[in-house]
């Protein structure tokens, strides 16, 4: 019996020391994840992006069986936080909330950005996307997207503030001013509270800003919207037309995805890829993000990173052409 046994104990041996000279990394992609997972959001604190992250780092990590902790590495146009990201080890332990700020605006605003936006990730989902909103006083006589535009052309400019130079809002309104074939003459302020602010009290004329934090103002009443960004009508404002639909060529959205360093192992990158998907098919959390302003399309790693490489192709040349300037 003895001997009948010794060839098995031989294969298991053989099997033991073959895991042994496996590399650490490969080992622990099985059982991963065994800790913590930071979130980095390059933003601080209450903005979209941070709100973004943390619906779906809450529920990723309810899926994992470990926490995903949300860490706010604010500064720089969002390049500080990602740029961490970018040099952490490619363990799966160290993800960056990736947006159109700091993977798609900033590489062509920042002259000596610390990282490539493509060569330095591993992109794996978008997780929400959010048009900006045309907005006027309640006490403007621009009541409707027509009249803005005729006021608009008759001036030969558009005057808008903006949550700051470089961001997604801003550049929709340098869009929008292309469209209408007049100039722009933005007013930049550091950051979306005070530009509603002084929309509302009615010291400048216009602004284009997120859905997230005009919604709740042209709920109550304090702003008038004319019009949304996106390709189709924003969920939570089903009244509002598109651009597109007052004849004008111009779909902009922020956009928030999942990406971690390069390198990351396909087996913890498919993995997050198919929980976040799970994330986001779910009702409740899909019906939170539309209140946003608009869940994504169902993505995958490679459809997401074909689509950041076709937003920093789309941004160059318009940061180029609108003369912008990092602050």
């Amino acid at each position: 019996m003895g001997h009948g046994m010794a060839p098995a104990r031989r294969m298991k041996r053989r099997a033991a020391l073959a895991v042994g000279l496996l590399p650490l990394s490969a080992r622990a992609q099985g059982s991963w994840p065994t800790r913590p997972i930071r979130l980095v959001v390059p933003f601080a604190p209450g903005g979209t992006t941070d709100v973004v992250g943390r619906i779906v780092a809450e529920r990723l990590g309810a899926r994992l069986g470990q926490p995903v902790v949300v860490e706010n590495r604010a500064g720089a146009g969002a390049t500080l936080g990602a740029q961490q990201v970018a040099r952490a080890e490619p363990d799966g332990y160290a993800l960056v909330v990736s947006s159109s700020t700091s993977h798609g605006v900033s590489p062509a605003l920042y002259p000596n950005i610390p990282y490539d936006a493509l060569r330095d990730f591993t992109h794996i989902a978008m997780i929400a996307r959010s048009p900006s909103v045309l907005l006027v006083n309640p006490s403007s006589p621009v009541r409707t997207l027509a009249d803005f535009a005729a006021a608009a052309r008759a001036a030969g400019e558009i005057r808008f503030a903006v949550a700051g130079i470089g961001t997604s809002s801003h550049l929709a309104g340098v869009r929008l001013a292309g469209a209408l074939g007049v100039r722009t003459e933005s007013i930049p302020y550091r950051g979306a509270g005070p530009a509603l602010t002084d929309l509302i009290g009615g010291v400048v004329p216009a602004m284009l800003d997120s859905l997230p934090s005009a919604g709740p103002h042209v709920r109550a009443g304090a702003l008038r919207a004319l019009a949304v960004s996106g390709a189709e009508r924003a969920g939570g404002f089903p009244d509002l037309p598109t651009l597109r639909e007052g004849g004008l060529d111009v779909v902009s959205y922020a956009w928030f995805g999942i990406s971690g360093p390069a390198g990351l192992p396909a087996p913890i990158t498919d993995r997050l890829s198919r929980e976040i998907r799970a994330v986001l098919t779910d009702p409740a959390t899909r019906a939170r993000l539309e209140e946003l302003g608009g869940a994504p399309p169902d993505t995958t790693p490679e459809s997401y990173t074909a689509f950041v490489r076709d937003e920093l192709a789309s941004f160059a040349p318009l940061v180029r052409a609108a003369g912008l300037q990092p602050q």
